[in-house]
């Protein structure tokens, strides 16, 4: 997986920077996750684009990432980011370390997730918050990268006028592995986790979603890019 992001790390910070308003609506779904997380580790921080964008416009402040791609790494670290490469499933959480564990975009690309998110509650404080977020299997993007993975490419009759002018890179598209909300929700509740939350955006069809910033709403019924939090049971929750 890190191999592939390597080669092509400065077209993912492309893509982004070329399509602002998909950008900035995720970054304010992140932003909405992350407020009072305290000391937040980014699994998956790819070059730090969004932890730069929170550090500097949000004073959302997250220093620590672990990354596979070396490319990646390189370009995150730039931006000011302790980075460890390493796949979530090899990396060391720590111990207490952490109030927050941010798998932005992630999930996707992580083959073992169930592993990773048990991993993610042994290594949480009592309290502490794990936060899934990515394209959900089930919603208008989700089914349209599907089919292009598919077909193994964007210019195919079948998905001529549907998607938007400047898609998502095929390479991407291709490792990308999606889950449905309902999937992780099952795999947070398996692991322990408790007090599920849910926030979307990118709400338009994709032909659309980059003409608008959007805000962050409740709920996972209709965004491209959900949000689900869940927290680690204290000693006065009920199991």
């Amino acid at each position: 997986m890190g191999k592939g992001f390597d080669e092509y790390a400065s077209a993912y910070d492309a893509w982004f920077l070329n399509n602002r308003n998909v950008l900035y609506s995720e970054v304010n779904l992140v932003a909405a996750t992350l407020k009072d997380a305290g000391r937040t580790l980014s699994v998956g921080c790819g070059s730090g684009l969004f932890e730069r964008i929170l550090r500097e416009e949000r004073g959302i402040v997250v220093s620590d990432g672990i990354e596979p791609s070396t490319g990646m790494a390189a370009i995150a670290r730039k931006r000011g980011l302790r980075v460890t490469i390493a796949t979530a499933e090899e990396a060391d959480f720590g111990h207490n370390d952490y109030d927050t564990l941010l798998f932005n975009g992630t999930p996707s690309y992580i083959d073992d997730l169930a592993s990773v998110v048990r991993k993610a509650y042994d290594a949480l404080p009592e309290g502490g918050r794990i936060i899934l977020i990515d394209v959900p299997k089930e919603s208008t993007y989700g089914i349209m990268y599907n089919l292009a993975k598919a077909l193994g490419t964007w210019d195919h009759p079948l998905l001529a006028g549907v998607y938007p002018p400047d898609p998502y890179p095929i390479e991407f598209v291709n490792v990308a592995n999606w889950r449905t909300t309902a999937e992780k929700t099952a795999l947070l509740e398996a692991a322990g986790f408790t007090g599920l939350e849910y926030a979307q955006t990118l709400t338009r069809h994709p032909l659309y979603s980059n003409e608008e910033e959007e805000q962050p709403v409740a709920g996972y019924d209709r965004g491209d890019y959900v949000a689900v939090t869940a927290y680690k049971r204290t000693n006065g929750d009920k199991a």
